[in-house]
């Protein structure tokens, strides 16, 4: 089965009104050729609305940075999946590990979150990974695992993405090697609960930037990239987006 890759790019707290430029930088990088695969970005909500006609322009899908699990309510400062679709999102990102260590999020509320969007028609990108003493004690792979099974919806692989992004390499400027990251998202593969695991797009994240970005999209279980401080510039984007494969 031929997955489509997807490079997605987090802005995190990060971008302004003047900020907006970026999607016609990005038009401008790519009209030599669009690479062949989805491009989504995730700016900040307060910028969600004016980058959805201009990444619409651009083949450029936008998402949220995270939703709460109710529809409405009383939950002051909440932003619901559906209001995100109303504004004409088509991702969101679930699970982070900076709102897993920031706002103590579990596995239980990750996965409420990610039913969420999925009630709203968008697809989650439900994040898991490790931290550098899971992995220096040998037991990565059953930290994510774990994460796997209790954050991820009994939903079709093809409505999910999956991404994972170890802990140490987030931010840090350090990576995982290209054969270690192929082994997680191969176990990441074998772990998914359903039949169809090939159907699964699961995404590296973790200081990706132009010059790592090849050798870890040339992997055969690696489907793409959730892209954080790089994806600010969009020469940057551009770039990591022409490397797949």
């Amino acid at each position: 089965m031929t997955r489509r890759p997807l490079i997605a790019g987090n802005w995190k707290m990060n971008g302004l009104r003047s900020d907006l430029a970026w999607m016609d930088t990005l038009g401008a990088e790519l009209e030599g050729g669009r690479p062949d695969c989805d491009l989504v970005l995730f700016p900040p909500a307060t910028l969600i609305g004016g980058l959805i006609e201009p990444g619409q322009a651009q083949g450029v899908s936008i998402g949220g940075q995270d939703c709460a699990p109710a529809a409405s309510g009383a939950h002051t400062g909440d932003i619901s999946a559906e209001m995100l679709a109303d504004l004409g999102c088509s991702h969101v990102i679930v699970g982070h590990s900076e709102r897993r260590a920031d706002h103590g999020e579990t596995d239980a509320q990750v996965r409420a979150k990610a039913e969420a969007a999925l009630r709203a028609g968008l697809t989650p990108i439900i994040c898991i990974g490790e931290t550098l003493d899971d992995r220096e004690a040998g037991r990565a792979e059953a930290v994510v695992t774990a994460q796997l099974q209790a954050s991820a919806p009994d939903a079709p692989a093809s409505l999910v993405v999956i991404a994972y992004e170890p802990i140490w390499a987030i931010g840090t400027g350090r990576t995982a090697s290209d054969d270690d990251a192929q082994a997680m998202h191969a176990a990441i593969r074998a772990n998914w609960r359903g039949d169809d695991a090939q159907a699964l797009r699961i995404l590296y994240g973790g200081s990706v930037k132009p010059d790592n970005a090849k050798g870890l999209l040339s992997r055969p279980d690696i489907d793409g990239a959730l892209v954080g401080g790089a994806s600010l510039d969009a020469q940057s984007f551009a770039a990591i987006a022409r490397c797949v494969r």
